[in-house]
């Protein structure tokens, strides 16, 4: 095998495991999301992401949150707008 095909095995492997922990570092969350570091400092300073600091130094995530952070303020499809739509004009009637 060539080194890129094991380098990009290697990135799943990691990826899976990551996605079995249930508290990530700054820089594992990092990973996970794609988000930079520091605009991930920025979040966390601004209180726009939900974290942790158990000794006021070191920054965790809660992956379940972190998740649910990510899925915030979801954009609904044309058909499930449309749908919605066909839905509200046939009870009205």
């Amino acid at each position: 095998m060539n080194t890129i095909n094991l380098d990009e095995r290697l990135e799943r492997i990691e990826s899976l495991l990551l996605a079995n922990k249930k508290v990530l570092t700054l820089e594992e969350a990092c990973d996970y999301t794609g988000i930079s570091r520091s605009y991930l400092y920025k979040l966390t300073s601004t209180g726009s992401i939900p974290h942790s600091k158990p000794g006021g130094k070191l920054i965790y995530f809660d992956i379940d949150l972190l998740n649910k952070w990510l899925l915030e303020n979801q954009r609904k499809s044309h058909s499930q707008i449309e749908q919605e739509a066909l839905s509200y004009t046939l009870k009205k009637r």
